[in-house]
This record gives structure tokens, sequence and C-alpha cells, in this order.
């Protein structure tokens, strides 16, 4: 049996069984509207690779304040979710099965991209000394607004109110974003998170505003159709997480494992022994994503054991039949970075299918 042969086999996620144990990567691509609505090309575009074993949905905010980017989709009003519910209906039409991940960007964010224009909330006061695109061009990202705890229990309750419209939307479940420099991992992080109380200093309190989440999601839609993705010492965003990093995702996986979540999206940053120790802790679903795998090592980690599925990002934004493309060892398209983010159909809805190819 190859190594590739494992991804062809069925798998179960919290209440479902996938076909496959091949995923679609949540790849932010900009193209929703003002109003956070999803584009009238989104959902030709996820049912075009309903062929994954799952699809995981760019990522959404729950909220005005979760908003980082411009022309990003949210999951928080009647629009949201007559949107969405197209997508998903489009997915499910071809066999698919859909998370939407729900992604607030904490201070990864610009008034000026935000329905509201207020400053940006975050664990505390502290700006990522970065820029972000705005409609003005590129512009230095401003200090953000700490949290109050009353804050804290608000944004709790908008996940918890997204995940509820996202179910409403027909999607299969949702994954909470908690990684690449964002909200969550900010509160992971002692360079981003400098709180005294009970939401900061200890692994315990800089975790749990992340398992406060996963619990009230998991309560509102039920914990087999909540994940959550986390990045393990990523850097992304300016975050820091310091020398206690490994301990701290050790305790949270331990802490969200009791939830009976159907799964954690683990972004692998190359400490093998910290994942080994991650997949001993988690008796569900793990879905590893590990960037910049080559081709000829694609279901090395499930076949080892390390994961249950694998994710995968540009490959899968390139070629729409990536199932159909692995299974015949066929080559793939190559992605076109110059149209990932923005724009029409092209770069998007328009990657040729092997048949297309052939003929």
């Amino acid at each position: 049996m190859t190594l590739r042969t494992h991804t062809f086999t069925p798998a179960r996620l919290g209440r479902h069984v996938l076909p496959n144990r091949l995923v679609m990567s949540p790849m932010t691509r900009s193209r929703a509207r003002q109003d956070g609505t999803p584009g009238e090309l989104a959902a030709e575009y996820y049912a075009q690779r309903a062929s994954l074993g799952l699809i995981v949905a760019e990522g959404t905010q729950p909220s005005d304040d979760g908003q980082g980017y411009l022309t990003t989709p949210g999951i928080y009003t009647a629009a949201h979710i007559a949107g969405w519910k197209k997508i998903t209906t489009a997915v499910h039409d071809k066999g698919g099965r859909i998370f939407i991940q729900l992604m607030h960007v904490g201070r990864m964010s610009h008034p000026d991209n935000t329905p509201h224009h207020r400053q940006a909330v975050a664990p505390s006061a502290i700006a990522p000394a970065s820029q972000m695109f705005t409609a003005t061009g590129m512009q230095d990202i401003p200090v953000p607004r700490a949290l109050s705890a009353e804050d804290i229990g608000q944004t709790v309750a908008d996940f918890r109110h997204a995940a509820r419209a996202a179910i409403k939307a027909g999607a299969d479940g949702v994954e909470i974003h908690g990684a690449n420099g964002y909200l969550l991992q900010q509160f992971f992080a002692p360079n981003a998170n400098t709180r005294t109380d009970q939401y900061g200093g200890s692994i315990e309190n800089r975790t749990r505003f992340a398992i406060e989440v996963a619990k009230a999601v998991a309560e509102e839609i039920g914990a087999d159709r909540t994940a959550i993705r986390l990045s393990p010492g990523s850097t992304l965003g300016g975050i820091d997480e310091g020398t206690s990093s490994s301990d701290l995702y050790r305790y949270l996986v331990a802490e969200l494992d009791k939830l009976g979540l159907a799964y954690i999206h683990v972004i692998h940053n190359g400490d093998d022994i910290l994942m080994a120790d991650l997949r001993a802790r988690w008796k569900q679903a793990l879905i590893l994503n590990r960037p910049g795998r080559p081709r000829d090592q694609i279901g090395g980690d499930v076949a080892s054991g390390l994961a249950d599925l694998e994710a995968y990002g540009q490959m899968v934004l390139a070629n729409p039949d990536f199932v159909v493309r692995l299974k015949n060892d066929a080559p793939m398209n190559t992605a076109d970075r110059t149209t990932f983010f923005g724009g029409t159909a092209q770069g998007y809805t328009d990657y040729p299918a092997l048949v297309a190819t052939a003929a």
C-alpha cells in the first residue's frame, strides 16, 4: 500500500463519515461583498472542490469587530446566512461536506476595513508592528483597544451566535480559528497579552478564552460539529509565544479533548516532538497541515498515524479536481499568486479540471 492509498479510505469526523482523508484548508480569497455576504462566484468555487473529504471554508468574521481584511465574508446577519446557504447547498448537491471557519482577527485589523470603522480589539493595547492593505493602500496597523472582561464575554457570545448562524446556513460544522496570529492566539502570546486578570499570566489563564469559546460553540451546535485550528510556534502577526509555548499547547489540547470536539486542525511548524505529544493527548480526529509538503509525501502523516486527515491549500486552490489528479498521478495546475485576493473568476473558478485539460 502506497502512502497515498491511505488518503482514499473513509474517515469519521464528528457526526460525519467522509469519503476520503483529504481536506481543503481555509484560504482567504477576499471576494465577498462590502457587507460581508459571500460573492456570487463563491458557490461555484467551493462546489468545484466538493470531492475532497472536507472543505474548510475561508476565515469568516463572527462580528463587525472580527473583520480585519477587505471583503472577507461574515456569518452573523440574515444576508450572510442567505449567501452561505447558496454555498452549502451547492457543495451538498455535489456530495461534499463543508465547515465554516470562524475567524476573529483581533488586533490584525484596520478601522478602514471594518463596517463600524472602530478601533480593533485585542487582549492588550499592543500593536503588531506591521501594515495592512486598505482601500487607500498599505497602512500601519494601529494600537488596538484592550478587551474588558465584559467585552470578552460578549466576544464569546459573538462566536456562539455565528456558530448558530453557520448551521442555519447549512454548514456541517464550524472550525474556530485559533491560529495564524489572530485573536485566540494573541491571548496565548505573552508579547500580545500582558493582562493581569484571569485571562493573562499563567498558561491556564492565557488559554481560558479559547476554551470558553470552544465550550460556548459546542454547547450551541454540538461538540461533534465544533472544531478548532491551532498553529503552535507560529510568529505570524508579530506573535511570540515565548518559552512556554509547547507546554501551553500540551495543556490546551488536553483540555479541549475533554469537550469531545469533532477535530483539531494543527499547522505543523517543525516541532515533531510536540506534534507527537499533541497526537497522544487527542482522542478525536486530527487534521494536519504541513506547509510546503512535497507531492510525493501526500498521505505520509495518515499512513504513520500522526494524523487522521491531511489538509492542503494552494494545490486545492489551483486544482478543483485535486482528488482525481492524485488518484491518476496527473500533473497539477500551478497556483497564480497574483489572483489570490480579490478580483473576478480569474484564478478563482477558472482553473481547468483534468477532463477539460485532456479535451
